[in-house]
């Protein structure tokens, strides 16, 4: 019975841990969310974002995928398609 409840407690701490640290990554994300295209092209590609990595890609011209993974890369904890009109060129 007391194994069984140290092991109840350990699950809840890690699922307590678990939450915190999908709060904070999307914040972050709410965030990233927000970026105009200049910053997410300046973000292109794969890099550390303390304590995250976080994956900006532009398969079309106006469409971005953002992936935000554990520090490691191996476990996906937000990822999202965002929508940046191409900037528009002034008629002379």
């Amino acid at each position: 019975m007391i194994a069984l409840s140290g092991q109840s407690i350990d699950s809840l701490r890690r699922a307590q841990a678990a939450e915190r640290e999908t709060e904070r990554a999307s914040e972050f994300f709410d965030a990233v969310a927000l970026w105009p295209r200049s910053d997410l092209d300046r973000h292109l590609g794969d890099r550390a974002q303390v304590p995250w990595r976080l994956i900006v890609n532009r398969p079309l011209p106006t469409l971005y995928t953002v992936t935000l993974t554990d520090s490691t890369g191996g476990r996906v904890l937000l990822t999202t398609a965002l929508y940046r009109a191409e900037a528009t060129r002034a008629t002379p």
